[in-house]
């Protein structure tokens, strides 16, 4: 991993000041393909009391922290509300189906992190958070299935290196969440949200819409108040579109600066895990976990109370991508409504044009297919995994179709074992090739020659119906460059459109995370009140 910036966790001490001193189940087994419970059973949790001490509602990382100093309640009482709640909203009622496994040792997890706040020892801001994490994150002693029954009994011995960072620096694995199948990387008809392993997952602000992909599980689990706060990955918008059509803060760092080891893998050029939350705040406080970096508490973080203040508006310059626009009124007038509070704020946004605007789709997806089959043939070996490699993978889904590809197929798998090792001239063209015309004759380009401090664009549309038949339905993607460039982006909600939310995307220059964050918290403080929690409407209406 390269060396980390020391201005992140000055930022993030910064952002986290504001929100300071603020207020304060059952086994898990396989059902029904098409809207299943999961088929992993990862043990049952200690007794949910009736009553929990603490309501979890929107609770913020802060939050959490200062009911905890003030002995309010402990993190075994979060632990307690969290799983309540998990039952009571994703196993019944609106049934997100977001979570595909529970840790049977949070609650001792927890209470052993509270004797350790009784006898003085603090780890930092996540010190005894409640955390869900994707279930293609390896979490020694659960499965990690990628949502694929084939590795229903796939349970790694270790923790993949962000999740034991994330132990070091005192948060709690709450459990698992649903996910696209394969990361969404098994067929160009899937349905995000759905896996053989763990069902459909259900956006929580509409319940017959999607919650995008593949971190979708994340995405849903955090708008409900599931934890405190999720992880989620991406390898081209896997955290961006989840998190916006969730009414979350997502953010993807720069490839590499959160170790990738222990994720099933599809990209090692593209693929990097990332933090999804309710407010930056928040995701700042996971990325520093996450990324190993120095405890939170510098001597030298600024003195406030004011996030913004910390990242002002005023003098900083935008790019405005049209080309993601045009697609959907209402998200076109969402956009150029926050545009007019960042102008408001002092911001300068003009019009900007990537040239190579989507020329770069054809060589990443010959690059995503050479390093699915180089990377996840390695992960498998290295587990061991109930299935030996990719080749071992299409047959047993083949000899299991009924319950592994009842709605899609693997043409994905298919072109992907096919193709040869990273040596090959057409894969190194290929990578070279999508790396220039999105990064450096991209993205950067126009960053470096507009002056701008980010370009910005629509995250996506709104969630679309869950439509088994014909897959997703996605309406536009504002992050796709900084995506294959492997740069950081943000998307931070900016409203809704008939109840469903939407969110802006802030896409900044390689290894600027820090910056990009520090601006994103001054977005955010300019369209306070862009997000509300989901209220579990079954359908819409006219």
């Amino acid at each position: 991993m390269p060396n980390r910036p020391r201005a992140l966790p000055v930022l993030i001490a910064s952002i986290l000041v504001t929100t300071a001193g603020l207020s304060g189940c059952a086994n898990r087994t396989e059902g029904d393909a098409s809207n299943a419970p999961p088929a992993a059973d990862a043990g049952t949790p200690a007794t949910v009391a009736a009553a929990p001490k603490v309501d979890v509602v929107e609770l913020s990382v802060a939050e959490a922290q200062a009911g905890m100093v003030a002995g309010r309640f402990s993190s075994a009482d979060l632990v307690d509300a969290y799983l309540g709640r998990i039952a009571a909203i994703d196993d019944s009622g609106p049934t997100l189906n977001a979570v595909i496994a529970l840790n049977p040792t949070a609650r001792a997890d927890a209470e052993a992190l509270d004797a350790e706040r009784a006898a003085g020892q603090l780890r930092g801001p996540l010190h005894g958070i409640p955390v869900l994490v994707k279930d293609n994150i390896d979490v020694a002693g659960l499965p990690t299935t990628a949502g694929s029954l084939a590795l229903a009994n796939h349970v790694p011995a270790d923790d993949a290196a962000l999740v034991a960072s994330l132990r070091k620096a005192g948060a709690v694995i709450l459990g698992k969440t649903n996910l696209s199948e394969w990361a969404n990387f098994r067929s160009t008809n899937s349905i995000s949200g759905w896996s053989s392993a763990g069902g459909q997952t259900r956006n929580p602000y509409v319940l017959d819409r999607n919650a995008c992909g593949s971190s979708s599980g994340t995405g849903a689990a955090i708008a409900a108040s599931l934890a405190t706060v999720g992880v989620g990955t991406e390898t081209d918008g896997s955290i961006l579109c989840p998190s916006a059509v969730n009414g979350l803060v997502g953010f993807k760092p720069t490839v590499g600066v959160i170790p990738g080891d222990g994720i099933v893998p599809i990209s090692a050029s593209q693929d990097t895990a990332g933090p999804m939350a309710r407010s930056i705040a928040d995701a700042a406080a996971l990325m520093e976990a996450m990324s190993g970096l120095e405890p939170i508490t510098t001597p030298d973080a600024p003195e406030t109370t004011d996030a913004a203040a910390t990242a002002p508006l005023a003098g900083k310059r935008f790019g405005l991508l049209r080309q993601a626009m045009g697609r959907h009124a209402g998200l076109d007038a969402a956009t150029e409504a926050a545009v007019a509070r960042l102008r408001a704020a002092g911001a300068e946004v003009v019009d900007a044009e990537i040239p190579t605007w989507g020329q770069w789709g054809e060589a990443e997806l010959t690059v995503l297919l050479y390093e699915f089959k180089d990377g996840l043939n390695r992960y498998l070996a290295e587990g061991p995994a109930p299935v030996a490699d990719l080749e071992a993978l299409i047959a047993w889904n083949t000899a299991n179709a009924d319950r592994a590809m009842p709605w899609f197929a693997q043409e994905l798998f298919e072109q992907a074992q096919a193709k040869g090792p990273l040596t090959e001239p057409t894969y190194r063209e290929a990578r070279a090739s999508a790396k220039r015309l999105a990064g450096e004759d991209g993205l950067l380009k126009v960053l470096r020659e507009g002056g701008f401090d980010a370009l910005i664009a629509p995250t996506t549309g709104p969630a679309w119906p869950i439509d088994p038949v014909l897959g997703d339905h996605f309406t536009s993607a504002g992050y796709g460059a900084a995506a294959v460039a492997g740069t950081p982006s943000l998307t931070v909600p900016m409203g809704e459109i008939h109840g469903l939310p939407v969110g802006l995307s802030l896409l900044g220059a390689k290894d600027g995370d820090a910056g990009l964050l520090a601006l994103g918290a001054a977005v955010e403080a300019r369209l306070a009140g862009a997000r509300r929690s989901p209220d579990f409407r079954p359908t819409l209406q006219p």
